[in-house]
């Protein structure tokens, strides 16, 4: 087999910047994936320059990671950690690393936090741990809400008989792949229309304004990494008064993606600011913020909420495709933001809580935690508990970095695992098979307190994104970078 060879013109052509980077990125690929496809690598190279933080912790890819997030500024003063931290819950900790413990630990520890909470689907991050709940007195800190902002689930229920995802196995699998586009530097060549590229913000923020043209080519894009779009099956035992639907079984569109180049740019952007304005010792430095009352602050508050609305008109754009296909319309939507922050009122005070990888669950709100490609998820309604910041995991979590299952996997395993499951796959890749996955059934039983489950949803047609992208769709088009 030959062996991967790799050069820095390739990378200078999906957008690796001059410097450091390209040497570690071609020694790291060469030496630790020796023999994997050319097309391969570098699929796994875009995925890391779209989003270096959700690599940072891998042993591995994270060399290459660490040479794209921004770095600590000497301007500012620096600024001690406070010697206790804030006290904060912990669910399911038998399940929970001690990487992400001891993220959790330091971010308790900023003066500004006020109150905090660890889900069970948590892992290492970067900065605030993925799982990781924090509320902080009028600051906000761009990598508390993460890389991908509004990083968000959608779902839509169709009164659809569902056995007919297996009788119509390839027509549901071809609206899928018309529907939408993955992979990390996709663009439709011709673009949607929706409101929310006429956001005032656009034209207001400097930032923003350079990104407008490329977000509106990426606007109904989902993609790399865990992102999906997958038809299943929705169960509903009985009749909840909040989800309004009557007890039996329905077909289900579930999407999970976030904002695309847009949230990234300006996480990097502000949390670059946020780093020069405050420095942190050691590990601390990712947790620095913005203040509201801050010019920078504002913005960061105004571009994130933009970001989030991007997001959320992504996944509307892709339901409302399949459902004009379908030629039904959902008997009820359900969505929810799992990478954010937002104001709330914690023990009588208006806090601003980063949920990062956590699903919103105060009382009465719905939400969507999903399993993996095999493993079944859920809808389920918040039970408002203070203990947990009002919030609940946002998935099984993995158990396995992207590395160790690329290394550890096989693809008959993965073929295996999928036909035990009636699951079919439209690309994916072994970094997010199943097994890399914690048991969702156990991060369930471990936040028994914090939701109730009024549903399930079972996936069996999938589309991840591939390592080699096509063009797809007639009508919507799409030309990676």
């Amino acid at each position: 087999m030959t062996k991967l060879k790799i050069n820095g013109k390739e990378l200078r052509s999906i957008g690796y910047p001059e410097g450091p980077v390209i040497s570690v990125a071609m020694q790291t690929m060469e030496k630790n994936f020796r023999h994997l496809a050319h097309a391969d690598a570098m699929e796994v190279l875009r995925a890391i320059l779209q989003s270096p933080n959700e690599y940072a912790s891998d042993q591995v890819l994270g060399k290459i990671a660490e040479q794209l997030i921004p770095k600590a500024s000497s301007d500012g003063a620096e600024i001690s950690l406070n010697n206790t931290g804030i006290q904060f819950s912990v669910f399911g900790s038998d399940q929970i690393e001690e990487g992400a413990m001891h993220q959790m630990y330091t971010a308790a520890k900023l003066p500004i936090a006020v109150a905090g909470a660890l889900m069970p689907d948590a892992h290492s991050g970067y900065g605030l741990p993925i799982g990781g709940v924090l509320a902080t007195e009028n600051a906000v800190i761009p990598y508390g809400v993460g890389v991908d902002i509004g990083c968000r689930m959608c779902l839509s229920v169709f009164d659809i008989d569902p056995k007919e995802l297996i009788q119509k196995e390839n027509y549901f699998a071809r609206e899928l792949n018309e529907a939408t586009l993955f992979g990390s530097g996709g663009q439709f060549k011709q673009a949607e229309d929706h409101e929310v590229m006429e956001n005032e913000a656009f034209y207001t923020l400097p930032l923003l304004k350079n990104l407008h043209g490329r977000a509106w080519k990426q606007l109904g894009s989902s993609g790399s990494g865990n992102h999906f779009v997958e038809f299943g099956v929705v169960e509903i035992e009985e009749k909840d008064a909040v989800l309004g639907i009557e007890a039996g079984t329905y077909l289900g569109l579930l999407s999970h993606s976030g904002s695309r180049a847009l949230g990234a740019n300006v996480a990097n952007h502000y949390t670059k600011i946020a780093k020069q304005k405050r420095r942190l010792p050691g590990e601390a430095n990712n947790l620095a913020w913005l203040g509201l009352n801050e010019q920078e602050g504002m913005e960061y508050w105004i571009a994130m909420n933009l970001a989030g609305d991007y997001a959320s008109a992504c996944h509307h754009i892709i339901h409302q495709k399949i459902a004009k296909q379908l030629g039904r319309k959902p008997i009820r939507m359900v969505e929810n933001h799992h990478n954010f922050a937002w104001k709330e009122m914690h023990e009588g005070k208006e806090v601003i809580v980063h949920r990062k990888g956590a699903t919103p669950a105060g009382k009465d709100v719905l939400g969507i935690i999903p399993g993996s490609m095999t493993a079944a998820g859920f809808i389920v309604k918040g039970k408002g508990q203070e203990a947990s910041v009002n919030s609940a995991a946002h998935g099984a979590g993995r158990k396995m970095s992207r590395t160790a299952a690329m290394k550890s996997v096989t693809h008959e395993a993965l073929k295996d695992e999928l036909t035990k499951h009636g699951v079919k796959l439209i690309g994916g890749g072994l970094d997010e098979a199943p097994f890399a996955y914690k048991n969702i059934e156990d991060v369930m039983r471990s936040q028994q307190q914090l939701v109730d489950t009024v549903g399930k949803f079972t996936p069996k047609i999938v589309k991840m994104d591939g390592a080699k992208h096509k063009t797809w769709g007639r009508k919507n088009e799409a030309s990676g970078e």
